[in-house]
């Protein structure tokens, strides 16, 4: 095998979860969406689908005993091991041979891979594309997102130089980079960071996504809270610390598995933090909700 000097967030990104699953003789017993659902394999009994794993973020929850976290932890979990020992294992068993380093050692630089190149050629107020605010107005936020979103054009430029322009509805965070989403696309342009607008110092409410932000910002105009967006589930440690110092904290994560484990590591955190999801309990989001009773709305004024 071909040795590779990977760090755990590595291990994190680049091995499958569901592959090691498959290695260790686990199979789905249904697919949700972009989860798949597998009878637990953390208890003895574990006959009930109770596992959930998102492939997309290459993580899990384990509805039965209450853990989840990413493959290290299941790995740590599933074989009573210590952090090293896991990356060892999942090495091993995912056929990987890794130079993981003893603790304390100091680790070899790694050459980072070369990402296609980007470059934002033109930043304009919203309004302007008729395909990005057809899809802001889709979402049922175009009013509040006029002074919020801007219309981001940038190209990527790949190793052989070729060239792909693209648009997108930006939003940015507190590094100057942006976060930018399309009817096809989300994602980030540059260094991924979480987005905090300042006004009250003592009240908080912190939201997954500006979709999200957006949506409550309609439905609560003349809001005055600090409001801070994590833009990335992996900025959720970021966020706690951003926010640790405020009296009152409103968290409106997703009602999904990932929400949900984010949210109660977040109160862990900060016990002055409550779950405000409950606003929009029968949904997904608070997008998911809005959208929903604009639809509605919409149908019953059709009917008239």
């Amino acid at each position: 095998m071909q040795q590779t000097n990977l760090n755990a967030a590595d291990i994190k990104q680049q091995i499958s979860l569901v592959d090691l699953l498959a290695a260790l003789g686990h199979q789905p017993a249904k697919p949700s969406g972009k989860e798949l659902i597998y009878n637990s394999m953390l208890r003895e009994t574990g006959t009930n689908p109770t596992f959930f794993v998102n492939r997309e973020l290459n993580v899990w929850y384990d509805r039965s005993s209450g853990k989840g976290g990413s493959i290290i932890d299941f790995a740590m979990i599933y074989w009573k091991l210590t952090f090293i020992e896991a990356l060892k294992k999942i090495a091993s068993v995912s056929g990987q041979d890794f130079l993981i380093p003893a603790a304390g050692e100091k680790r070899l630089r790694r050459h980072a891979r070369k990402l296609p190149h980007y470059c934002i050629e033109e930043i304009k107020p919203l309004g302007d594309n008729p395909i990005i605010t057809e899809y802001i107005t889709g979402r049922g936020i175009l009013e509040v997102a006029k002074a919020r979103l801007h219309e981001i054009y940038y190209f990527v430029e790949d190793e052989q130089k070729n060239r792909k322009q693209f648009f997108a509805a930006g939003w940015q965070n507190e590094l100057g980079s942006w976060e930018v989403r399309n009817p096809n696309f989300k994602g980030s342009l540059g260094h991924k960071a979480i987005t905090f607008i300042g006004r009250d110092d003592s009240r908080l409410a912190v939201f997954d996504n500006c979709f999200d932000y957006l949506s409550w910002l309609t439905e609560n105009p003349l809001a005055s809270e600090s409001v801070l967006v994590l833009n990335s589930p992996d900025l959720l440690q970021s966020a706690i610390r951003k926010a640790k110092d405020f009296l009152e904290i409103s968290v409106f994560f997703n009602r999904d598995y990932i929400g949900r484990l984010a949210c109660a590591e977040f109160i862990q955190a900060l016990p002055q933090a409550m779950d405000k999801s409950v606003q929009y309990k029968d949904f997904n989001s608070y997008n998911e909700m809005l959208i929903t009773c604009i639809k509605k709305i919409r149908k019953v004024y059709r009917g008239c």
